[in-house]
């Protein structure tokens, strides 16, 4: 049997990469979204953004899709930049910019990451919802080349190290898309058991 399409709704090029990483043991065919896909994130929660972009892909590609909303939320900022993270400014560099140069000195640089999951199907049904969460600080200057968004000035509790300085298997044990993704992994693999078609279309809502 063909392994399952699951799209991911997402054009960012490091979130599927980790995607990937994440499923790569599971048996799926993950496939990027296709280029011209635009969705508006309405949502006053990553919830409802994450959901509204998977209901989105799914009906444009006839699959299941896997969608995140994720975000970074800074106590001292009152919770910005939030789901606003990724209009923070218009480019990676320019939102660490922005992120640090609001923080300035301040000693109160506590912070959490956040990561909602999505699976829909292309009848818009929501096959799954998870939430995940990662505790850490904002440092004082960028530290580290791999990870993307504000994973250089992002250290994790009690870890020493930023997103950015770890590895793809150390950032999936650790960080907020790997915690939600281990929630989302028993659901996912319930319904792969469950509906070996390529119809999800008689799914019903969670």
């Amino acid at each position: 049997m063909n392994n399952r399409v699951l799209v991911i709704a997402s054009g960012n090029a490091g979130k599927i990469r980790e995607f990937s990483n994440l499923l790569q043991q599971l048996p799926l065919q993950v496939d990027p979204q296709p280029e011209g896909i635009e969705v508006e994130e309405t949502g006053i929660t990553f919830r409802d953004n994450a959901l509204l972009k998977a209901r989105a892909v799914a009906e444009a590609t006839g699959h299941w899709a896997l969608a995140d909303d994720s975000g970074l939320s800074v106590d001292a900022l009152g919770g910005a930049p939030g789901v606003y993270s990724a209009r923070y400014a218009d480019s990676d560099p320019a939102r660490i910019q922005r992120l640090l140069r609001e923080l300035g000195d301040r000693n109160d640089r506590q912070a959490h990451f956040s990561a909602a999951l999505c699976i829909a199907a292309p009848d818009g049904s929501v096959l799954a919802a998870v939430e995940g969460h990662c505790e850490g600080s904002i440092t004082f200057r960028a530290r580290g080349t791999q990870g993307f968004g504000y994973d250089p000035v992002f250290e994790v509790k009690n870890s020493g190290l930023t997103f950015a300085e770890m590895t793809l298997d150390h950032k999936k044990q650790h960080g907020h898309r790997g915690r939600a993704f281990a929630l989302l992994k028993p659901e996912l693999e319930k319904l792969l058991a469950n509906t070996p078609s390529q119809d999800a279309s008689t799914r019903p809502n969670l």
